[in-house]
């Protein structure tokens, strides 16, 4: 997949959203879904078993492990991990048909998930969402009420391990301010969508007017 940057068809941008488990994440990006038609967050592609009240289409896509992997060797999937015995993957020819129609792509990833895009995809924008501090985000997973202790534990371990990346994100974010954040997410995606890739690809005319 070539980068909105390079392809002059991709009038989309892409966006990843990368934060430790109690930080807000998911609020935000549903917010943001609310607020803008504009942006379609990507649909990821399991092989676990779906929980109580997910939709297979509209939470995940649920495959078996021979189909995820035949897809994967197949080569349809711009990442894909292997979590806790479970495969994980992001559809790249969905994404693909998105930005070339014109919607701005959202993933909800881990760092080792935008890694790899960025790899593949230099004009993919990183945004990290930190929680306030790592007292603020304990008291977040315990105020959920859905994990017990050592789920929290290995939780608040794992976003040790995710902060330590934040320094390769394009924008951060603090969710301290839940309306704040949110704002900031729209200037990050109202200036992702100004690049001039993007903007050349929505506006072809202008180029032939100037000749170029």
């Amino acid at each position: 997949m070539t980068s909105a940057s390079q392809n002059p068809s991709y009038q989309g941008s892409m966006l990843m959203i990368v934060a430790p488990s109690g930080a807000g994440k998911s609020s935000l990006v549903n917010a943001l879904l609310q607020d803008d038609a504009g942006i379609k967050l990507s649909l990821s592609i399991t092989t676990r078993a779906p929980r109580p009240g997910e939709v297979d289409g509209k939470d995940y896509r649920f495959l078996s492990q021979e189909d995820f992997l035949a897809e994967r060797d197949q080569g349809h999937y711009l990442e894909w991990a292997q979590v806790h015995g479970n495969f994980y993957g992001t559809s790249k020819p969905w994404i693909e048909s998105q930005m070339q129609a014109g919607s701005d792509v959202l993933l909800e990833i881990d760092w080792q998930g935008a890694q790899q895009i960025r790899n593949l995809i230099p004009a993919a924008q990183w945004i990290f969402i930190f929680p306030p501090s790592i007292e603020a985000l304990e008291q977040r997973l315990r105020h959920r009420g859905q994990d017990d202790e050592a789920t929290i534990q290995k939780r608040l371990a794992a976003a040790h391990v995710e902060l330590l990346h934040a320094h390769e994100a394009d924008y951060i974010v603090v969710n301290d301010s839940f309306e704040q954040a949110l704002v900031d997410l729209k200037h990050i995606l109202a200036a992702s969508r100004l690049r001039s890739g993007p903007s050349m690809a929505r506006n072809p005319a202008l180029l032939r007017r100037l000749g170029v």
